[in-house]
């Protein structure tokens, strides 16, 4: 059946019965360069985490003679690329389908490129989840939107990826407009709208409604989906339903995985082959999206999992990345971008960074998680799923 399905694992356990593959959609390694942007955001909106910055800041001044840089700086996920690629490959086959995995760091095909390397993962689709920022209707630019680009020709992608970094630094919407409509014009190149609702740069629900409907007033037309997202909260996912019928877009499944819990949605098909996917969506209208049990648990201890994911310690993992402040970067008092644990005295973690990475590890100790866990029960909100 033509147009959006939505169906819910824990409500049918036979829902992927009748589907040939599972398609693992948006999701990130450790190849992924995450912003620090969001401490000083939290910071400001907190005045507990704001006291605790401002003295972080001061103490990084007085020690080691460094301004703390949220937007230089950035954060990496814990999975490697093959580690990703096998997480999400095995949720999918434990529905009996096989899995579809397409990966899409922000602003760099690395992880793709590397995996086309190993045999089980040479087929993998070369994706990538691009930045692009867009002026709104009063000439400035406040915001800037996530596009999942999937399927891109691997002779051109690296061509590709500098037409995106040149755009970024020089951004206009009608240069963007120029872009999507050369992506739209590769046959089997997939284009989604990645979680739209969300006010990612925080300028206001109103504002951001406004710039997503001037976006797709000038670029409606080469989004080929819209995404629901399986790291936002319900009434977000409601509000890109609503969206994608003033629109007339086809829904479609985007996990937004960072930490180890895979992807909390799917997509469902007949496809044997991820460009057969990308026609099944673009021109047969077909999209069965396919929210997995994770989705149902509360929101806000979900992303305590995924912050918890970020922090810890991994022993097992190549080395460079066992660490959480391996995976942490920050430019040094000459602006070389480095771990932050070569900018540590003696590589020794400063103690008051220690109490509090402690203090929220034990927000994940079995007694405490439980307890909040139950505080955070959204159950009520279970009956209302999507609106369908």
């Amino acid at each position: 059946m033509a147009g959006s399905q939505i169906s819910y694992l824990w409500k049918d356990r036979h829902a992927a019965e009748g589907f040939a593959s599972g398609v693992s959609l948006h999701s990130h390694t450790s190849q992924s360069k995450e912003t620090l942007d969001f401490l000083a955001n939290l910071g400001s909106r907190s005045r507990l985490i704001g006291r605790l910055l401002a003295f972080g800041e001061g103490r990084a001044r007085e020690r080691y003679g460094l301004r703390l840089n949220y937007a230089a700086g950035y954060w990496t996920p814990p999975l490697t690329p093959r580690l990703a690629f096998d997480l999400e490959s095995k949720q999918v086959e434990s529905l009996g389908v096989s899995p579809l995995v397409s990966i899409t760091d922000h602003d760099n095909i690395t992880a793709p490129m590397l995996l086309r390397t190993v045999a089980a993962a040479r087929h993998i689709p070369v994706s990538v989840e691009w930045s692009a920022p867009f002026f709104g209707p009063e000439g400035t630019c406040e915001q800037s939107f996530h596009l999942g680009i999937h399927n891109l020709p691997s002779d051109t992608g690296a061509e590709w990826m500098r037409t995106f970094e040149e755009f970024t630094a020089d951004p206009s919407n009608a240069r963007l407009t120029e872009i999507l409509s050369a992506l739209h014009a590769l046959p089997n190149v997939l284009i989604i709208f990645n979680h739209p609702m969300w006010d990612l740069y925080l300028i206001g629900e109103e504002k951001h409604r406004t710039y997503v409907d001037f976006f797709m007033a000038q670029n409606g037309q080469f989004m080929h989906a819209l995404e629901l997202n399986g790291l936002r909260i319900w009434a977000e996912n409601r509000a890109v339903k609503r969206m994608a019928a003033k629109y007339g877009k086809l829904l479609i499944s985007g996990g937004d995985r960072h930490g180890t819990e895979p992807n909390a949605n799917i997509n469902l098909s007949n496809a044997s082959t991820f460009t057969e996917f990308v026609h099944e969506v673009r021109y047969q209208g077909i999209s069965n999206v396919l929210f997995m049990p994770q989705y149902a648990e509360p929101w806000k201890h979900r992303i305590l999992q995924s912050t918890l994911d970020a922090i810890r310690d991994y022993p097992e993992f190549p080395q460079g990345s066992r660490r959480w402040d391996e995976r942490v970067y920050h430019p040094d008092q000459n602006g070389v971008v480095r771990p932050i644990c070569e900018l540590w005295t003696n590589g020794a973690v400063p103690g008051y960074v220690n109490v509090i990475i402690k203090a929220v590890r034990l927000m994940g100790s079995g007694p405490i998680s439980g307890s909040l866990r139950r505080a955070w029960d959204e159950s009520g909100e279970l009956g209302f799923a999507l609106g369908d």
